[in-house]
């Protein structure tokens, strides 16, 4: 069974809806099989791809999403929000950018910025008489800042599959963060003038609302603080940012007392589901990484770009195109554990960074979680607005603009992303 074989009958039972670790493991599994290699191979290749420290972080950051979620905290992290940009002419809308940056540093996943934040922003542009296609459109192309700004789910996949520090790859993340949130509230801001958008507070905040809104909001902000602080000082790893994440959540969530002893068991039950779901996408997509690997997939693939150009402006074009589609039709984690091994080693060969490819392949593929086909924040957004999935589809396409215009900035213009790490990494 050859590995284009493999390739064939993954994307054939992708097609017909089976999960995308299913689709994965059978074609792996039938391989083992035809090339006489013992089951225990299967097993230990699966098991193996697991054992790593700082994919430990990844249901940490799940839990501590899941706890701010819970005890109302991302409610404070919104009226924080609001203080800083909601007297801007269509305020809720940049707010709603705002506050995913600040959410998007406690839980590293866009589909905890959809769900933790969501229903609270689109309730408050209600309020304001913004259309839900509109309000839906913004929260979904806003949650794709999430996995950049660190902490990042992905980013920390990536850096196991790659083999590259996660740490870097997180530091990396702060300043391609705020360029793509710049991208959107710059649209936003056109978009407000043009379609005469309200500001958020139609008035000046008193002396005492700021004090009362900061005092509410200023805990929670410490997170991401405490969170860079400590990864940018080196005293934490990543894996050790998320223990501290979790319990400064719990922390929180009991001075507030916001959380019930119901609802933390609710919370744990779901960070073991949705951990359970990724880890077992990354074990599949190991093992059916290593099939290719054996059949020498990375190795042709990398001469047929090589072959193509060797200029790195070329090449990292081509790795766009190629991230976009598969990011329309695959699950991000899938993806970065399917496509890494294949298109990183002809990069590095022209000179690219790992450090600055890995931002740009997990924001080629945000970008595809608000795209059709497979865009995950799109079908999770539609019943939260109660609007079709095909109508947000349409309200997130015009979004895509600014998105695509910080991806093609981030992907030639490097120094965005390995300026920071440099500088600290350079001064221990």
């Amino acid at each position: 069974m050859s590995g284009s074989l493999v390739i064939i009958l993954f994307l054939f039972l992708l097609a017909t809806g089976l999960p995308i670790a299913v689709s994965m493991g059978i074609p792996s599994a039938l391989y083992l099989m035809m090339a006489n290699i013992p089951p225990s191979q299967l097993i230990q290749r699966m098991v193996t791809s697991l054992n790593s420290f700082p994919m430990l972080a990844v249901p940490l950051f799940i839990l501590a999403a899941g706890l701010m979620n819970s005890s109302g905290i991302t409610e404070r992290l919104f009226e924080f929000a609001k203080l800083l940009v909601g007297r801007m002419k269509g305020g809720l809308a940049q707010v709603n950018i705002v506050a995913s940056l600040i959410f998007s540093g406690i839980s590293g996943a866009a589909l905890a910025d959809v769900g933790g934040l969501g229903n609270i922003e689109i309730e408050a542009m209600d309020k304001q008489n913004y259309p839900r296609t509109h309000s839906a459109a913004i929260t979904a192309a806003s949650a794709v800042i999430g996995p950049i700004f660190p902490p990042s789910i992905p980013l920390i996949i990536y850096g196991a599959a790659a083999e590259t520090s996660s740490m870097r790859l997180l530091i990396a993340g702060i300043l391609p963060a705020l360029v793509i949130a710049m991208a959107l509230m710059v649209q936003v801001g056109f978009f407000a003038r043009k379609f005469n958008y309200p500001r958020g507070v139609d008035r000046k905040f008193s002396f005492s609302e700021i004090q009362a809104i900061t005092k509410r909001g200023l805990p929670s902000m410490l997170m991401p603080v405490i969170m860079m602080g400590g990864m940018l000082s080196g005293w934490f790893s990543p894996t050790e940012v998320a223990a501290i994440a979790v319990a400064y959540a719990i922390v929180l969530s009991l001075a507030y007392k916001e959380l019930t002893l119901s609802s933390f068991f609710k919370t744990c039950i779901e960070t073991l589901k949705s951990t359970a779901g990724v880890l077992f996408i990354v074990a599949s997509a190991a093992i059916f990484a290593w099939v290719l690997t054996v059949e020498q997939m990375p190795q042709q693939v990398s001469s047929l770009m090589l072959g193509i150009s060797d200029n790195p402006v070329i090449l990292l074009m081509l790795s766009n195109v190629i991230l976009l589609v598969a990011g329309m039709f695959l699950e991000s984690t899938a993806a970065i554990m399917i496509l890494t091994p294949i298109l990183l080693p002809p990069l590095v060969a022209a000179g690219v960074d790992p450090v600055h490819f890995g931002l740009v392949m997990v924001f080629n593929l945000m970008i595809g979680m608000i795209t059709p086909p497979v865009g995950m924040s799109i079908y999770m957004l539609s019943p939260i607005v109660g609007l079709p999935v095909g109508k947000v589809f349409k309200a997130v396409l015009p979004y895509l603009a600014s998105l695509l215009v910080a991806l093609i900035v981030l992907t030639y213009v490097p120094q965005i992303s390995l300026w920071l790490p440099n500088l600290v990494f350079a001064s221990r």
